[in-house]
């Protein structure tokens, strides 16, 4: 079995810091378009999908700035990260993903964050 590589994709975002924040960072903005339900105790937050669950644990987050989640299952230093990127001079908001997945999983992945990413813009009516 390969290790996974690490991955980053990034999009544009219309919306303020603060309101994508409260979307990646709060079980009740990341049920709005990352999982069906997500529920959280201190540290632990499960998503769920379709029946199926699964529980990361919240390693870092600051505010308006990022969040980092790490999967539980997994059994390796992979986490994912979604970061909120300013830019100085436009001001355009930028959502930037560190994820991880095996080789041949990575454009999988990107497409599974695309989608994801997608439901997140038309929930902010960024779309």
């Amino acid at each position: 079995m390969s290790d996974k590589i690490k991955f980053e994709v990034e999009f544009v975002i219309q919306s303020s810091p603060q309101l994508l924040y409260q979307y990646i960072s709060t079980p009740s903005g990341l049920s709005e378009w990352f999982a069906d339900n997500v529920n959280s105790r201190g540290e632990m937050f499960n998503f769920i999908w379709d029946g199926s669950e699964e529980q990361a644990k919240l390693l870092k987050r600051k505010s308006d700035e990022f969040v980092k989640f790490t999967w539980v299952a997994e059994e390796d230093d992979s986490f994912f990260e979604m970061r909120i990127i300013v830019d100085e001079i436009t001001k355009d908001v930028s959502l930037f993903i560190t994820d991880f997945a095996y080789d041949d999983e990575v454009d999988e992945a990107k497409m599974l964050w695309e989608n994801q990413v997608s439901s997140l813009k038309q929930v902010l009516g960024s779309a």
